[in-house]
């Protein structure tokens, strides 16, 4: 249970940073890299989001590496499939396989990399939120935005408990694995079923006690969010228009012409 994304955003100096202006800086990312008809703007975004996020939000450039290799394997298979069976126009290269011949074209080539390019600029955009703001903050910024109390309240408790019930898990596990439940299939299996039966008590053995607790604190429906007030500073505010201006203008003059 170490190394987990708020660990990072809790220690992170842009914690301190207004929260709406993250927002509103990851909101424009997202918004601009999706609607890029080139890869250019949404590279541009990502590469901005992930200096802010390693430079001046101390983020470990190799935990960084790491969170956002995960998902990009993912995207790379996808992104392979799209330049060899998707688009038209002149072949850049291709081979023959079994008698059957695959090729890379500029449509397909300019398609991958716009489909790479805008989920690179997402996922660097939504990791610098998440690794410099903690969750906490951000119940507090969705309560200001007036949305139904239950709904923020059922939701903090539901990413609450997401942990202490990972953590109730490797602990079963863990003893399990020294009393050798895992040493073959079959007891590996056997070991897995009386886990989650053991972990379906535990989280409702964990809710009445919550609701115990909660009862006996007077509550009545509605949780106190604390939201520190933190102006913006003017040379953020230059920093951030800046960063619009230059992705805009690179979003306008890419907006018609491709690479290929």
């Amino acid at each position: 249970m170490t190394n987990i994304l708020d660990d990072y955003a809790l220690v992170s100096p842009l914690r301190y940073r207004n929260n709406w202006l993250k927002i509103a800086i990851v909101g424009f990312g997202v918004l601009v890299g999706v609607s890029s008809q080139s890869f250019i703007p949404p590279f541009a975004i990502a590469l901005c989001m992930s200096f802010t996020t390693v430079y001046f939000g101390k983020t470990s450039l190799k935990f960084y590496l790491t969170i956002l290799s995960a998902p990009a394997v993912f995207v790379l298979l996808s992104v392979i499939i799209i330049a060899f069976f998707f688009g038209s126009g002149t072949e850049i290269f291709g081979f023959n396989i079994f008698n059957y011949h695959l090729g890379v074209n500029t449509g397909g080539l300019d398609m991958a990399l716009l489909v790479f390019s805008r989920t690179l600029s997402g996922m660097s955009c939504l990791f610098f939120l998440a690794l410099t703001t903690p969750m906490v903050e951000l119940f507090s910024v969705l309560k200001a935005t007036k949305l139904p109390d239950s709904f923020i309240e059922i939701s903090m408790m539901m990413y609450r408990y997401i942990f202490v019930f990972l953590e109730v898990a490797w602990g079963i596990k863990y003893a399990q694995t020294v009393r050798l439940g895992y040493k073959d299939w079959r007891t590996a299996l056997n070991s897995l079923a009386m886990l989650s039966t053991t972990l379906f008590i535990r989280s409702w053995e964990q809710g009445e006690k919550i609701f115990i607790s909660m009862s006996a604190r007077c509550y009545d429906g509605k949780l106190i969010f604390f939201e520190e007030k933190r102006p913006i500073r003017a040379n953020e505010l230059v920093l951030t228009c800046t960063y619009f201006a230059v992705v805009l203008v690179l979003w306008y003059l890419t907006r018609i012409n491709s690479i290929f």
